[in-house]
């Protein structure tokens, strides 16, 4: 797998390798070896996966405070998504910047998202099927989340009027949010954070 650098530190972007034949192709969805020999700590719990029936679906922007914030893997294996994560640790130097990749059926790009980052994504095809593991079950108290259209976030979102659920409708914005996270380990260890 090809490690790519996203600009915010401990987020990294996982291109792994797939091998292609005639029948089809083959491909690690995760391996916690080749994720331990580039400093990935994680121990995952728990797999989701989500499906969005149509284009415009935005799900986010979501987190879940101390002490049961969640490092996240994720990737697409139906449709296409714009996905984003913002960095919420208070002492980043990247802290409410945020970073955007398009993740997809075809290009099998994974996000590695450590604890203290907000996520959210938009389906830019009908019929995405989105996958992520955690290492942290949800828990409903310590849910919490951003207006996916802060306009000091800035995403640029490829969609005015997107399908939001009800809960995402009414989030807080950036200005309002009192950050619980930190850097864990910090910044100057070695290695990226899980």
């Amino acid at each position: 797998m090809r490690v790519i650098e996203t600009g915010l530190p401990g987020l990294l972007l996982i291109e792994p390798k797939v091998f292609r034949d005639t029948r089809g192709y083959f491909l690690e969805t995760y391996s916690e070896t080749a994720f331990a020999e580039i400093g990935v700590r994680a121990r995952f719990v728990q797999d989701n996966h989500a499906y969005s029936v149509s284009r415009g679906v935005l799900r986010g922007l979501h987190f879940q405070r101390p002490p049961h914030a969640q490092t996240k893997l994720v990737w697409v294996v139906r449709g296409s998504v714009l996905d984003v994560a913002v960095d919420l640790r208070r002492d980043s130097p990247t802290y409410g910047r945020h970073y955007g990749v398009e993740l997809s059926a075809e290009n099998k790009l994974r996000l590695f998202l450590p604890r203290g980052f907000a996520h959210g994504y938009l389906t830019l095809t009908p019929d995405v099927e989105f996958l992520y593991k955690v290492d942290s079950p949800y828990a409903p108290q310590a849910d919490g989340g951003l207006a996916w259209n802060d306009p000091d976030i800035g995403v640029a979102w490829p969609c005015d009027d997107p399908v939001l659920s009800d809960k995402d409708r009414v989030l807080p914005p950036f200005a309002t949010f009192e950050s619980p996270f930190v850097c864990d380990p910090p910044l100057d260890a070695a290695g990226p954070q899980s």
